[in-house]
């Protein structure tokens, strides 16, 4: 006999044990499967921890920049171990928040693996591969997530070229490396290492780093890494490595010459590949796109009563997304009526220094679907309070339809610009225009002041520049 629920999750990350959260709020009786560590790969291995290292690079940083604010101290020194170590308890203090979570919510949580069996049955089995349960439900929601994507030929070893999984807990601070995409994930590593300082270089088979952002600030951006001794290489693609004992010689080939770096350590990140083996999708009507489960916007596949969310549903491949994807899932299930995904008021933070932020459509995205477009600009240097904090350097670059107002898009690089964006989001998710914006009181002196004289700027007002 099967264990009945009205809905299984299949993987306990953020899009997984929020959408069980919801289902539970919604007095739906709920199963959990999860095969490593609830909390997934975002507190385990990525969002969370990282967050944790890159502050301590930043306090670094500070320190080693004690003279501009009036200090002075001999003998700054860090221990690694330490550093990594703090990293780990953040994380498990937060996942050990969701077991309790979990519990408070009367979810019941299965360790193990989960498999579709079709009729709403999934096989659960143990991490030795033996069954341990059958579970049915007549809604089941896969959220199994996605791992790095591996090159061929530079495949990670976990010594000498790592994922992100050996980069967050060194056993030494490599005295060189070598990273391999300039997305979010790698140039926040290399943020992180910069700051701790190791030498930099970074390589990047796109003509930008961070090439999902607008442009602009992808181009401020790379002049702040650069002036802080990082070696960005673009349109350049790695032809090999060559492993020693201790060290990676690679090969770098950018506008037809050939260059080799030899590096303590490599870093791959190139992208992730979708969790969609083993799951039981062979013989449904589940269709997958380059490893991605393809889904409607309330993360509805082919098959009947089978979902799909997070990073395993596509992109934007981010926590965030994928927890709001949980929700609308269930509420949809649920017989509620919620708002589909839109993927455009979904914001992308890189927690790099200098920080990138945004939201909706590029410059150039937007004169590509047609747009006529009003541009604001401001610069840190223009406001009071990232003078007074020591961080002159950043850009706030707005985007509006000339017809009608819509914000189209906003782009931020600079300090603490992750935690601005979401002002620009709540404008778009109300349907704001620039009137809106225009009037709003911000508060003085703060750095979101820019973000008021961006808008103004759009429009032929700005005030202080």
């Amino acid at each position: 006999m099967a264990d009945e629920f009205d809905l299984i999750v299949v993987g306990g990350g953020p899009g997984g044990y929020v959408a069980a959260i919801r289902a539970a709020q919604l007095k739906m009786k709920v199963a959990v499967v999860e095969a490593k560590h609830l909390g997934g790969i975002c507190l385990n291995w990525g969002c969370i921890p990282t967050k944790a290292l890159l502050r301590s690079s930043e306090i670094n940083h500070l320190l080693n920049n004690m003279g501009e604010f009036g200090f002075s101290a001999d003998n700054i020194k860090f221990d690694l171990d330490k550093i990594v170590k703090r990293s780990r308890a953040v994380s498990k203090q937060l996942t050990s928040g969701v077991t309790h979570l979990m519990k408070k919510n009367k979810i019941t949580v299965y360790d193990g693996f989960g498999r579709l069996m079709g009729g709403g049955n999934l096989e659960l089995k143990g991490a030795d591969g033996k069954p341990k349960a059958v579970l049915h439900a007549p809604h089941i929601i896969l959220a199994t997530g996605a791992r790095p994507r591996q090159i061929p030929g530079i495949e990670v070893d976990g010594k000498l070229i790592w994922s992100y999984f050996e980069a967050m807990v060194p056993e030494a601070m490599p005295k060189s490396l070598l990273v391999i995409g300039s997305g979010a994930i790698g140039i926040e590593f290399a943020s992180f290492y910069r700051n701790m300082g190791a030498e930099v270089t970074v390589v990047e088979m796109l003509d930008r780093v961070l090439p999902v952002e607008d442009a602009e600030i992808s181009a401020f951006a790379r002049k702040a890494f650069e002036k802080q001794g990082m070696k960005i290489i673009t349109s350049a693609t790695v032809k090999g490595v060559v492993k020693g004992e201790d060290t990676v010689t690679v090969t770098v080939e950018a506008g037809g010459k050939a260059e080799k770096f030899t590096v303590d350590r490599v870093i791959s990140a190139v992208g992730i590949v979708g969790n969609v083996e083993n799951i039981g999708l062979e013989g449904t009507k589940v269709k997958v796109e380059r490893t991605h489960v393809v889904v409607d916007g309330y993360g509805q596949t082919g098959e009947p009563g089978i979902y799909a969310i997070g990073d395993l549903a596509g992109p934007p491949w981010l926590a965030h997304k994928a927890s709001h994807e949980g929700i609308i899932c269930v509420e949809k299930i649920a017989g509620r009526n919620p708002h589909p995904m839109n993927t455009g008021n979904i914001p992308g933070c890189t927690y790099a220094r200098p920080q990138v932020a945004s939201v909706g459509l590029t410059e150039a995205k937007a004169k590509e679907a047609g747009h006529e477009i009003k541009i604001g600009r401001f610069p840190f240097i223009g406001n009071g309070k990232a003078i007074a904090m020591g961080e002159p350097e950043g850009l706030i670059k707005t985007i509006f339809d000339a017809k009608t107002g819509e914000l189209l898009g906003a782009h931020l690089v600079g300090a603490e610009v992750t935690e601005m964006i979401q002002g620009y989001v709540i404008a778009r998710t109300l349907e704001s225009t620039e009137a809106e914006l225009m009037e709003t009181v911000f508060p003085h002196p703060t750095v979101s002041e820019a973000m008021h004289e961006s808008v103004l700027d759009a429009y032929g007002q700005v005030i202080h520049f």
